[in-house]
């Protein structure tokens, strides 16, 4: 039986119908080594399918983990209603990946991307307490009791957040930088916490998560994961 192409696209996961559809328009879609750009296309189960030159049977039963150093001013979604950039924008656009969790709009750093929906869920519930730590530019200098506020944990919307770590790394005139490890993962809570000692964050950015590491990936570009990294991500885990 044949089945309209952009459908056939939508089954695989590789992309929305919609989606699917501007593919197939832009010529990126080929049918038994054909480019197709007709959206009236169907294909039969056993038609050799390829987006962007990769097969379509290889992309949709393949696992992808890409990590992706977020700039500031990009939404962690896939789309946005207001047209502002997206995650989306920067990674490869024939495969369908969600984001795991969120980084602010303001926040830069490490985010990870994946079609794994049972490791999503996984490094995303509270119930594992998964590592995340962050490098932050903060206005002022805390002292050593606000830091030990900020590391007993902080009241924040009737709610105390759990233990966390600060350290100072460097300060100067332009402010303080510190390196923060939390494993919560509530709206905004790094920013909130330190509001909330009297010392507001002029810069963000998320460096490592699970034990692994952004190290020198450039803004705005991606790379796999390894394996290595992958399995280091489950193994950061706390078990329950």
């Amino acid at each position: 039986m044949e089945i309209r192409l952009q459908k056939i696209l939508a089954n695989a996961g590789v992309a929305s119908r919609r989606k699917a559809e501007e593919m197939i328009a832009a010529g990126r879609v080929c049918v038994n080594g054909v480019t197709v750009k007709e959206l009236g296309t169907k294909a039969t189960a056993a038609a050799e399918i390829t987006v962007d030159g990769v097969p379509l049977s290889t992309e949709a039963q393949k696992k992808w983990y890409i990590m992706l150093n977020k700039p500031e001013g990009v939404v962690t979604t896939v789309s946005d209603q207001f047209g502002r950039p997206t995650v989306m924008d920067y990674i490869p656009k024939h495969i369908r990946l969600f984001p795991v969790g969120r980084l602010d709009f303001d926040t830069s750093g490490l985010l990870f991307l994946t079609n794994d929906g049972d490791w999503a869920n996984r490094l995303t519930h509270p119930k594992f307490e998964v590592i995340k730590t962050y490098i932050a530019l903060l206005r002022g200098e805390p002292s050593k009791e606000k830091l030990k506020t900020f590391r007993e944990g902080i009241e924040i919307e009737g709610r105390l957040t759990a233990p966390a770590e600060i350290k100072i790394v460097s300060c100067d005139k332009s402010g303080t930088v510190v390196q923060i490890t939390i494993h919560e993962g509530r709206n905004r809570q790094v920013r909130k916490m330190c509001e909330a000692i009297g010392c507001p964050v002029i810069t963000l950015k998320r460096v490592a998560v699970g034990g692994v590491k952004l190290d020198d990936l450039s803004v705005g570009k991606w790379r796999n994961l390894t394996e290595k990294e992958v399995v280091l991500c489950q193994k950061s885990l706390k078990k329950s």
